[in-house]
């Protein structure tokens, strides 16, 4: 069964740019790398700038097991957490 996720990341004033460009860098990765996904999508919120959701959508159970394991995912980390306020607010979802 497929899996949904949204996770929903606050990021500190000003770092927009620096966010950005971390966010572009690990949608290319996962869109190159992982056949097991089918969307991967960073969103800014229109009503709040410090305000960015990611849409991902699984294949499978295993996909997304795999993705939290592979090198880009794990080294995005240090170079997305000094415009991070905070942990992401993550929420899964069952797509139909």
């Amino acid at each position: 069964m497929a899996v949904g996720v949204l996770a929903t990341i606050k990021i500190k004033e000003g770092t927009n740019e620096a966010f950005e460009a971390v966010a572009k860098e690990l949608m290319a990765a996962v869109h190159a790398n992982e056949p097991g996904n089918k969307v991967y999508q960073f969103c800014k919120s229109k009503s709040d700038p410090t305000t960015y959701v990611v849409m991902e959508i699984y294949a499978d159970q295993a996909a997304f097991e795999a993705h939290g394991k592979t090198d880009h995912f794990r080294a995005i980390g240090p170079k997305m957490g000094p415009s991070m306020a905070g942990r992401p607010e993550i929420q899964f979802f069952d797509p139909v």
